[in-house]
């Protein structure tokens, strides 16, 4: 049922004035770049798990670096650009993954030179965005934020960061 309401989340999408200036508060112009580059569906969500990251975080006794923390909710899954993935190739990728999560990986492959390659490109960035993500975040200087994205999707290990954990259930709640 979560992935239902993500989708229509999805199909739904808007930032508002008030969303847009959540984001220019908290994003270098660099930051904003990279935001931007996402489709308006992956940029809802992720100011959604930005703001469900603060609330996470004012329930812990000593929180995190808030700016710090909502600066990786932003940008966390840069590593899907408008040009590589929007809602329909997202849902193609979970349904393959929940369906059949072999053959998508076998299937996931970089490039999409052709039209019969998208596919494989879409599983590719669907199985690979945390780490194309932090390439881009590295790329930008935003070296400590690319430390916590690459890892975002990883299973939990112990010493990861209380940004990481964070991160990761306030991405799972949205």
């Amino acid at each position: 049922m979560n992935r239902v309401g993500q989708f229509f989340r999805a199909m739904g999408a808007r930032l508002t004035e008030e969303d847009l200036g959540y984001i220019r508060k908290h994003l270098s112009p660099e930051g904003q770049a990279l935001f931007f580059r996402m489709n308006l569906a992956d940029q809802y969500h992720a100011l959604r798990v930005a703001h469900t990251a603060e609330a996470l975080a004012e329930q812990k006794a000593e929180g995190p670096d808030r700016e710090f923390l909502i600066r990786c909710a932003l940008l966390h899954d840069v590593g899907r650009t408008r040009a590589d993935m929007g809602v329909f190739g997202k849902v193609f990728a979970v349904l393959m993954h929940s369906f059949a999560p072999n053959t998508s990986k076998r299937w996931a492959r970089k490039g999409k030179r052709h039209l019969y390659e998208y596919p494989g490109h879409v599983l590719h960035v669907y199985y690979h965005h945390p780490a194309i993500g932090a390439e881009l975040l590295e790329e930008a200087g935003f070296m400590e934020e690319a430390a916590v994205v690459r890892f975002h999707h990883r299973p939990p290990e112990a010493g990861d960061s209380l940004v990481l954990q964070i991160l990761r259930k306030a991405d799972e709640m949205n």
